[in-house]
């Protein structure tokens, strides 16, 4: 898998962040009501939960660029909820106008940083601000995908499924290893190298759908060990520390 740049991630954050705003310049009052693909979430919460991620991740930047460290969300993963269940029930203009202020401040704030910028460490997962990056660009595709309105992961690009291949390894279980064999791709090996093997046959956006908890679109995948089809494994949760995805 060929690793993102730095201006890669930047232009991918910009188009992410322009999906979103365009969805949500798309929704009525009754459409942002609505239920949206998860569970006991409407799309209110959804986009709530946009802006709770973008101005938590431009503030991670804003801290790290003097020197200091802050947590993730103000008032942890507590305070996430809260201020998701407070938002939630916005109109639709209020939604539009937080969602415009929370991705123009990330994009902000990512777009000044220079090559070292990069590499400055953050709180998050206890990572550097490109992990951060990472982290905001899966927020915005797939909860662009989770606002329920036609976009769905067959919209995914390749670099976003290989990027989601790389994060959401953790969620193999220990002592397995999981074969990923993308239709036209070269294959993916995740989870340990002498774990039971069982290979995940489909398209590539199916493969990272199915890892990202989300329902494939574009066809069956199928799962095979020792050559004989099985149903597809457990995952483990999302990987550890203040939950991003829901």
């Amino acid at each position: 898998m060929t690793a993102i740049t730095p201006e890669e991630l930047l232009e991918e954050l910009r188009r992410a962040a322009g999906v979103v705003t365009g969805i949500a310049a798309s929704l009525s009052e009754e459409d942002v009501r609505a239920p949206s693909e998860l569970p006991g979430w409407t799309r209110g919460h959804v986009l709530a939960h946009i802006c709770g991620i973008a101005n938590a991740m431009a503030r991670q930047l804003e801290f790290a660029a003097q020197g200091e460290s802050i947590e993730l969300y103000d008032g942890g993963y507590e305070g996430r909820t809260h201020a998701i269940e407070m938002a939630a029930g916005h109109t639709i203009e209020e939604h539009r106008a937080d969602v415009d202020a929370a991705l123009d401040r990330a994009l902000r704030a990512f777009g000044a940083l220079d090559d070292a910028g990069w590499q400055t460490p953050i709180s998050y997962r206890g990572g550097v601000v490109f992990d951060g990056g990472l982290a905001l660009w899966r927020e915005l595709v797939i909860h662009a995908t989770d606002l329920g309105t036609g976009r769905g992961p067959e919209t995914w690009s390749r670099p976003f499924c290989e990027e989601l291949f790389t994060f959401l390894a953790a969620r193999v279980p220990e002592g397995q290893r999981f074969v990923l064999q993308p239709l036209g791709r070269p294959a993916v090996s995740l989870g340990s190298p002498g774990g039971r093997s069982t290979a995940i046959n489909g398209m590539l956006t199916d493969i990272a759908a199915w890892l990202a908890g989300r329902t494939p679109t574009l066809g069956s995948l199928r799962a095979t060990a020792a050559a004989d089809g099985v149903d597809l494994p457990e995952l483990l949760p999302w990987p550890a520390g203040v939950p991003a995805t829901r």
